[in-house]
């Protein structure tokens, strides 16, 4: 139990004094970096999905399988 102790106590010294923490306008411009290359991201998985929908759809249909 003292070891648990031991390194919670760490843990929240180590969280307050030895981590550098972004300021509050990096961390929003960092946000919405993130957010916008998510939709990105996203944009482009639906649009190769749609593709291969699409491309599938015609080789079956033309193909009768």
């Amino acid at each position: 139990m003292q070891k648990l102790k031991k390194f919670v106590l760490e843990s929240v010294d180590e969280m307050k004094h030895k981590v550098s923490w972004p300021k509050y306008n990096e961390l929003q411009s960092s946000s919405v970096l993130v957010l916008v290359a998510s939709l990105i991201f996203a944009l482009v998985i639906w649009v190769i999905d749609l593709a291969f929908e699409n491309s599938m759809g015609w080789f079956y249909n033309n193909f009768n399988f």
